[in-house]
């Protein structure tokens, strides 16, 4: 099985569906069989890549997992799409509380295949998160370069030494990226140095800007580096995908 990475912060707008879209993008375009999971009721990570959500959310089928999955125009890259059912999604919390390893055993079922996969969570803290991170093996959490960037990130990181407390061995953390880098900015740089200071290593290098063309991109149905192959965005998160493989 290769490398389950959930995408998470339970703060919104901090470019958490953005990054796992065009990471996975990324991860593709480098030769890499890579899947998409949307766990986000929001359905942006399917509707990103010009995919209709699902009427039911395939983790709470009896169907496998393949019989749901969506081809994309990126080579290597598959979807899983999310679905905007209030019913599923209190399905999935409910079996999480109940210590249900459905997303597990959903995943370590259909991931033989697939060299990456990259969960979306939505934007909290709640059972639809803890699933996701008990079904991975790691975290990546993006964060905004903004005055509030470190008070949503401080608890998150409680509840990934939770589960890691609960599932010993198996999740490891990936890193964190900041997002939105306005260089031009002081505040960008207070809000870089802190972070970096704090959490050392666990920071990847690489920062994503602030850049039209990340925000266009799924207008159109395509990652930013199908779209703008050239502007700062695209390269960063192929700097990225680079960072991401080096953790192997």
């Amino acid at each position: 099985m290769g490398r389950i990475l959930c995408v998470a912060n339970q703060k919104g707008g901090v470019g958490k569906t953005t990054t796992a879209s065009n990471l996975a993008a990324a991860l593709a375009h480098g030769g890499l069989r890579t899947l998409l999971i949307d766990l986000d009721p929001q359905c942006n990570a399917t509707t990103g890549f010009g995919v209709a959500p699902a009427v039911s959310h395939p983790l709470v089928s009896e169907a496998p997992l393949h019989e749901s999955l969506v081809t994309t125009d990126v080579p290597g890259l598959a979807i899983l799409p999310g679905s905007r059912s209030v019913r599923d999604v209190e399905r999935i919390a409910a079996a999480a509380r109940a210590g249900s390893m459905v997303l597990e055993r959903h995943l370590s079922g259909g991931l033989n295949a697939w060299d990456y996969c990259l969960i979306d969570c939505p934007p909290s803290a709640g059972e639809l998160t803890r699933a996701a991170l008990a079904g991975s093996t790691e975290v990546l959490m993006p964060i905004q370069c903004e005055y509030f960037a470190l008070e949503g990130l401080t608890q998150m990181i409680e509840v990934v030494r939770d589960v890691m407390e609960e599932r010993p061995g198996r999740l490891s953390f990936s890193g964190i990226v900041l997002t939105m880098h306005d260089a031009a900015l002081e505040l960008t740089a207070e809000v870089e140095a802190e972070v970096r200071d704090f959490f050392g290593e666990i920071v990847f290098e690489t920062v994503i800007p602030r850049d039209v063309a990340v925000s266009e991109a799924p207008s159109h149905g395509k990652s930013v580096i199908d779209y703008a192959p050239r502007s700062w965005g695209a390269r960063a998160y192929t700097e990225l995908c680079m960072e991401v493989r080096d953790c192997e």
